[in-house]
């Protein structure tokens, strides 16, 4: 059985888990009875552990993963963005953006995506002849034309070179700051997420363990105080010990939750292969 279902309520949060069990054959949950809201226009970070199971969660909320067990509500209108851009190679760059639409006036709606990530030059570029950051601007592109209410990133700045990255940060935070769809940014980068998000939530034994609401003014900088005592006490959160002298937590963050602490490790199982061609959710069945 489907769990996920439309938002039909304004005043409901666009995101809603409540006790998510995931499981991969006959091995240990991966997700133990994971509750969770995210509200309309919020920028949401999920770290954790290699394995703790994040893209599975993104991959539930995405559509591309069945939620057996638990309850899920999320909007109808959500896209992804992977590592990888996964763009087709035998279609042009803007062929790409709109694969799976079904309009009239698809190219233009191309050609306006491409324009605000900064590849309006590029409308007919092969895939393959595209940098890194191109290639990624692009997969924000197919993303931002769907005008999506949940915007999902799965650690998609990791493959970048730094200075790319840092720019990809940047243009993620422009956008969303222009559309505000919400936002559950998957990452294993403290600094990534204290600087793009609201909150900032560690997943530990398939649970959310750690529920950080970040009181720093944007533009957020490296340098400032606050922001290096908020890194070490994630880091903690994380098993990492870190030197920086922590300022009182209550001054910098509120609304954190340490609860989800008292059940057993969930052991990590088997993940499923990725879609061949990972797509905002359900694209390719409508090609």
């Amino acid at each position: 059985m489907n769990a996920h279902a439309a938002v039909t309520t304004l005043n409901q949060p666009v995101v809603q888990v409540s006790n998510l069990t995931r499981s991969f054959g006959r091995g240990p949950n991966i997700l133990d009875g994971l509750d969770l809201n995210i509200q309309a226009g919020e920028f949401v970070a999920l770290l954790g552990r290699s394995g703790s199971g994040k893209s599975t969660l993104l991959r539930t909320l995405a559509g591309l993963d069945e939620a057996p067990v638990g309850t899920l509500t999320v909007p109808a209108e959500r896209a992804v963005v992977f590592q990888e851009p996964r763009l087709i190679p035998w279609k042009r760059v803007w062929a790409n953006v709109v694969l799976g639409l079904r309009m009239a006036n698809a190219r233009e709606r191309a050609v306006a995506a491409l324009t605000e990530v900064g590849l309006g030059h590029r409308l007919e570029a092969w895939p393959l002849t595209l940098s890194g950051g191109e290639a990624q601007r692009a997969a924000l592109a197919r993303a931002l034309v769907r005008e999506p209410k949940l915007l999902l990133l799965d650690e998609p700045f990791a493959a970048l070179d730094a200075l790319t990255r840092l720019k990809t940060q940047s243009l993620v935070a422009s956008l969303w700051r222009t559309h505000r769809p919400a936002v559950l940014l998957v990452t294993h980068d403290v600094d990534e997420a204290l600087l793009l998000a609201d909150r900032v939530m560690v997943l530990d034994q398939g649970r959310i363990g750690f529920d950080l609401h970040v009181n720093l003014e944007r533009p957020r900088r490296h340098s400032h105080p606050a922001f290096s005592s908020l890194r070490s006490r994630l880091l903690r959160e994380l098993g990492v010990e870190d030197e920086a002298i922590d300022a009182p937590l209550d001054e910098l963050a509120v609304g954190w939750n340490a609860s989800a602490r008292t059940k057993a490790p969930a052991g990590s199982g088997p993940k499923p292969d990725d879609t061949a061609w990972a797509v905002p959710a359900n694209a390719l069945a409508r090609s």
